[in-house]
C-alpha cells in the first residue's frame, strides 16, 4: 500500500468523482505509523504526546510499553494519520516535547505485507514412509478412483467444499479505482486471511488479466471446480453487473459479489438497526439511495425486497436509472430525494455532495463512500439527522464470511435473496445496547450469520445438504 492514496483513477460511475468501491469499511486515515517514544516517567507526559498528535488529526491507536525504568517509559504507539503531510506535522510536534524523544518511525502495514498474509499449509505432517503412502502415492489413487466415481465425494476427501476464490480483475480496489489484479492482491489475501481466521474457510486469490465479459466469466469457470463458492471482488461497474450473473449462470456453486450483494446485506443490517434505534418499523421508513454504482443498485434492490417499497434513487447515468426503475424503484434529483426520505445512504465516492441545509430533521443518513464521506456524520446530527454514520462503521466483513460459511455448510448452488436477508437479520440482532452494528471481529457474529444462511439456503431450495439438528445448536 503506498504511504498516501493518489486521487482515484477514472473509472466508469454514476457521478464524476465517484470512487469504484464506497461502502466497504475503512476510515478516512490511510496512513498508519508505529511511533517509538521515550518518554519521562512522570505524569503527564503521555497527556502531551497524545494533544501533540491530536492537533495536527492524527488518531491514537493501540499503545504498548516497552521498556519502564525508573527516570523513563520507552513506549510504541500506534497513530493513523490521513497523509504524509499529517504524519510529518505530528512528528515536528512530538520533536518540540521537552519531556519525549522520539526513537524511531517504523511502517507496520508494510512489515506485516512482507512474504504476503497467507500460506497454504498442510493439515497431516508427512514425517514418515508410512504417512507419505496415507498422503501420497500410492493410498491417494484409491481416493481418486472413488471421487471418479462419485463426483460429490471430492466435498468430503479434498478441500473443495471447504474452499473459496476470490477473484478480482483489479479494475476498482478499494479507492484507488483500475489498478490491476497483482496491485489488489494485498486486499484479496486480506479477504482470504479474515475468512480463514473468522469461520474457517480456506479461501484463496484468483487474479483474472481484465479483459471482455465473455473472457473474465470463462476464465473464472475453468478454475471453478477447485472451489465449493466463487467471491467476485473489487470488479468494476458497469461491467460487474454482468459478470456476476453469466458466471453464476454457467456454475452450479454459489457465486457472490461482495461490492454489490455483501455491501448490501451489511447496510440493510445496519437500516434494520437504526430503525429500531430511532423507533421506527422498517417497512414505514421511506428510502433513498444516492448513487447507484455496484454498491448503491444492489442496496436499493435488497431494500426494496426487504422493506416492501420501492426506492428512490439518484444516478448520474441513463443506464443506472435504467436499472433502479427495472427492480421497481422510483428516480429522483438529490433535492427530492432529500426533501422526501427517512433514510437516506449515499456511496457516489463524492466527498461533500450533500449539504447540510439539505437535511431534514430525524432523517438517518447513511455517507458511506470512503475516504471522505458525502457529508461528515458530526455535521449532519448537527443540522437535524436523528443518526448519521460513515462508511467506517457499515464493513462488509460482518457480511460474506457467514455467507460463504452458510452456503457451504449447505453445499448451496447459488445465493438467494432469502440468504442476504437472514443474514441481514441475524447480524442486527447480534448488535448490542446501542450499536449500529455489531464488532466485525466477534466470531460469535459470523457463526449466527452462517446459521441463518444455511437455514434459509434449506428453505430456499437451494440447499445440497441440510444440516443436522445440532449445527444449529453448536454455532458460537
Amino acid at each position: 500500500m503506498a504511504d498516501a492514496h493518489p486521487p482515484p483513477p477514472a473509472v466508469r460511475s454514476d457521478f464524476p468523482s465517484e470512487a469504484a468501491q464506497p461502502a466497504t469499511g475503512g476510515a478516512a486515515y490511510g496512513l498508519v505509523r508505529s511511533l517509538r517514544l521515550r518518554n519521562m516517567n512522570q505524569p503527564g507526559v503521555l497527556g502531551e504526546v497524545a494533544s501533540a498528535i491530536g492537533r495536527v488529526g492524527g488518531n491514537i491507536g493501540e499503545i504498548h510499553s516497552v521498556q519502564r525504568g525508573q527516570h523513563h517509559v520507552v513506549r510504541d504507539v500506534d497513530v493513523s494519520f490521513a497523509d504524509l503531510a499529517m504524519l510529518e506535522a505530528a512528528l515536528a510536534a512530538i520533536r518540540q516535547l521537552a519531556h519525549t524523544t522520539l526513537l524511531d518511525v517504523r511502517d507496520e502495514v508494510l512489515r506485516v505485507h512482507v512474504g504476503g498474509k497467507i500460506q497454504v499449509v498442510p493439515r497431516y505432517p508427512v514425517g514418515s514412509v508410512a504417512d507419505l503412502r496415507r498422503v501420497y502415492t500410492p493410498g491417494v489413487a484409491e481416493v481418486c478412483r472413488l471421487i471418479a466415481r462419485d463426483p460429490t465425494a471430492a466435498d468430503r476427501y479434498t478441500m473443495i467444499g471447504n474452499t473459496v476464490a476470490v477473484v478480482t480483475t483489479g479494475t476498482a480496489v478499494l479507492g484507488l479505482g483500475n489498478i490491476g489484479p497483482v496491485a489488489g492482491m494485498p486486499v484479496m489475501e486480506g479477504k482470504c486471511a479474515l475468512m480463514a481466521q473468522l469461520v474457517g474457510i480456506s479461501a484463496v486469490p484468483i487474479l483474472v488479466e481484465p479483459g471482455s465479459d465473455d473472457q473474465v466469466v470463462d476464465a473464472v469457470a475453468r478454475v471453478s471446480q477447485g472451489f465449493g463458492a466463487i467471491q467476485l471482488e473489487d470488479i468494476a461497474a458497469p461491467e460487474c453487473f454482468a459478470i456476476a450473473p453469466a458466471l453464476q449462470a454457467r456454475l452450479d456453486i454459489p457465486v457472490l459479489h461482495d461490492d454489490q450483494h455483501g455491501t448490501a446485506t451489511v447496510v440493510l443490517a445496519a437500516v434494520l438497526r437504526a430503525a429500531t434505534l430511532v423507533g421506527r418499523a422498517p417497512a414505514e421508513l421511506c428510502a433513498g439511495v444516492v448513487g447507484l454504482g455496484a454498491a448503491g443498485s444492489a442496496i436499493a434492490g435488497l431494500l426494496m425486497h426487504a422493506l416492501g417499497r420501492p426506492v428512490l434513487g439518484v444516478g448520474g447515468t441513463p443506464d443506472s436509472v435504467d436499472r433502479l426503475v427495472a427492480a421497481g424503484g422510483t428516480p429522483a434529483t438529490l433535492a427530492e430525494l432529500m426533501a422526501t426520505a427517512d433514510l437516506v445512504i449515499a456511496t457516489t465516492g463524492q466527498a461533500g455532495l450533500i449539504a447540510p441545509q439539505l437535511v431534514r430533521p430525524g432523517q438517518v443518513i447513511f455517507a458511506l463512500s470512503n475516504p471522505v464521506p458525502e457529508i461528515d456524520p458530526d455535521v449532519a446530527r448537527g443540522a437535524g439527522a436523528a443518526m448519521a454514520v460513515d462508511g467506517a462503521v457499515v464493513n462488509n466483513l460482518l457480511g460474506f464470511p457467514g455467507l460463504f460459511r452458510g452456503a457451504l455448510d449447505t453445499r448451496a448452488t447459488r445465493f438467494t435473496t432469502g440468504m442476504l436477508v437472514a443474514a441481514a437479520h441475524a447480524i442486527a440482532a447480534h448488535a448490542r445496547e446501542d450499536d449500529l452494528v455489531p464488532d466485525a471481529l466477534d466470531p460469535g457474529v459470523h457463526g449466527r450469520v452462517a446459521q441463518a444462511v444455511a437455514a434459509a439456503a434449506v428453505a430456499d431450495g437451494v440447499a445440497r445438504t441440510v444440516p443436522s439438528a445440532d449445527y444449529f445448536d453448536d454455532r458460537p
